[in-house]
């Protein structure tokens, strides 16, 4: 009761948006050069749940996730966020393409039992993490499989992803296990 838990480390996952292959591809180029190598890497998924980025990223967006080798301290996602909010205006600035936005960056963290995604935006369902950035708990683990909360988004909520989150939940099981913690 009185005792406090060490955090565990987590599995940093990144959401990609991109106006095409070329974007997608400088996007997990700057990833991996801000956070140390990738080690899984989704399939390509066309992204067509809302038409909510296309004035950002034009009309053909493509969805892919990405993982980094190097475990994270959960502590540090606002800061994460900060840093691919960077990056994305970086590429922004490199891919000089016709929309204002032709990478978006989701960081968030896989743990046994969640996906957390880091926002910009408050919400009634997102913890305030500090330094003007938020938190959501997007997807349980529970029973074998990953649940849905009533706001989770359309294409997480769908299952499409579920596989790859599931290879990611994975190797943090088995990284964690490498390294004697968890």
């Amino acid at each position: 009761m009185w005792d406090l838990e060490t955090p565990q480390p987590a599995k940093l996952i990144v959401g990609v948006l991109a106006s095409d292959g070329e974007a997608l591809a400088a996007a997990r180029a700057a990833l991996a050069e801000a956070f140390g190598s990738l080690d899984l890497t989704s399939d390509i998924w066309p992204f067509e749940h809302t038409d909510y980025y296309r004035e950002q990223a034009g009309p053909d967006i493509v969805r892919q996730f990405v993982t980094a080798e190097r475990l994270v301290d959960p502590a540090t996602l606002a800061a994460i966020k900060h840093r691919t909010n960077d990056l994305e205006r970086t590429l922004a600035d490199q891919l000089a393409r016709p929309w204002p936005r032709p990478v978006n960056l989701d960081p968030g963290l896989i743990e046994p039992a969640k996906l957390v995604l880091a926002s910009t935006k408050n919400f009634s369902h997102r913890v305030y993490l500090g330094d003007r950035m938020y938190a959501e708990v997007t997807l349980t683990y529970s029973k074998g499989a990953w649940q849905a909360m009533p706001f989770t988004f359309p294409d997480f909520r769908e299952g499409r992803y579920h596989g790859f989150f599931d290879r990611a939940r994975r190797r943090l099981i088995e990284q964690r296990r490498q390294a004697g913690v968890g």
